[in-house]
């Protein structure tokens, strides 16, 4: 046994020197490095972390502060989708709901927004003016104003049409302490809808496969959704939006910042059944495909129930369901259990999934 142990401790040091050898060998930054998975959490950890770290530098959406008395949330996105418009939306909403959301999963009023744009010489005014419209609707329905801006011009073929990056500031529920590194053995895995859907409308939009389906994306501001949720309870451990890398994803580093196992049922994952048909064709996950009007809700057990009663009566979480639950064992992983009854390990996400989707 001792030497089973040894063996074990040795196994997991190789396999740390062989990730610290594969980050070294890395001389530039990837596709992959974006995808939202291993690589994106390597670059951050590697790079960023290691000259920024501070006490507010954190792994949730948003950085909490507390300045005059009022606790805030605050933070910034940046978005290169393409193709600039899809089904569902476009690049102005879609950079306007992912910084509200990121505010909303720290039970935080988006209070105002900045928004900078990178346009590409020879981009048409008529296509600018329609992804301001959409800005200025995706913001009145989330009850933000947008109160600062920057424009630049590159040069034709420098930027790929049109990339925004919104900054979003905040004000935090005094009820609200939610952060991936809270859930807690016992507490259900909650989805506030169907998953997967804006990664197939960006795919399909794409016109690579030659697939014909009707998948819209689901990008949608959520405030109001998690004003709801907390109406029923304050005790919402872990609130996160599945965008880059899905649900699955977020599931992964969760585990990993709670220290927890996280048990799943794949039967009981909501997914529209044209976003499974086109993934059962293309051998994708659709764990793994970007949300953009989802959440991942980690609570306690006695809340589930009446808190998927309240989302269903919400415009953007009529599929809410409780899909698995925290618990002590496989900490740091995983467990899907299959249709069949069989258990495995859902993979961590790695290499590049799907890139360009928000």
């Amino acid at each position: 046994m001792e030497q089973q142990e040894e063996n074990g401790t040795e196994n997991r040091e190789n396999n740390k020197g062989e990730t610290r050898e594969e980050i070294r060998k890395e001389t530039s930054v990837t596709l992959a490095h974006g995808a939202g998975g291993r690589q994106t959490a390597q670059l951050i950890g590697q790079v960023f972390r290691t000259h920024f770290e501070n006490p507010e530098f954190t792994a949730d959406d948003a950085a909490l502060l507390q300045i005059g008395g009022e606790r805030l949330a605050f933070t910034t996105d940046g978005f290169i989708v393409s193709p600039w418009k899809f089904a569902g939306g476009d690049i102005g909403k879609l950079s306007v709901c992912g910084t509200v959301n990121d505010l909303a999963c720290m039970g935080a009023k988006p209070r105002a927004l900045s928004c900078a744009f990178v346009i590409e010489e020879g981009f048409l005014t008529e296509d600018l003016e329609r992804i301001a419209a959409s800005m200025a609707e995706a913001a009145a329905e989330a009850g933000v104003r947008i109160v600062a801006g920057d424009t630049k011009v590159a040069g034709r073929g420098q930027v790929d049409h049109i990339f925004i990056t919104t900054t979003g500031i905040g004000e935090v529920l005094p009820e609200a302490h939610t952060s991936g590194a809270l859930a807690e053995s016992g507490d259900a895995v909650i989805v506030t809808g169907d998953v997967g859907r804006h990664g197939c409308a960006i795919l399909l939009e794409r016109e690579e496969f030659g697939i014909e389906a009707q998948i819209e994306s689901d990008c949608a501001p959520l405030w109001e959704t998690v004003r709801q949720m907390f109406a029923v309870t304050p005790q919402l451990h872990v609130l996160r939006d599945a965008t880059r890398g899905g649900v699955g994803t977020v599931l992964h580093e969760i585990a990993a910042e709670s220290g927890v196992g996280i048990a799943i049922r794949a039967q009981d994952v909501p997914v529209d059944p044209a976003v499974r048909g086109v993934c059962g064709m293309l051998g994708l996950e659709p764990l793994y495909l970007a949300c953009e009007g989802r959440l991942v809700v980690i609570a306690p057990q006695e809340y589930a129930g009446a808190l998927v009663k309240t989302l269903r009566a919400l415009p953007y979480s009529g599929q809410a369901a409780v899909i698995g639950e925290v618990t002590r064992e496989h900490p740091g992983r995983v467990v899907m259990e299959t249709a069949i009854g069989a258990k495995t390990l859902l993979p961590p996400p790695g290499g590049e999934l799907l890139p360009r989707i928000c």
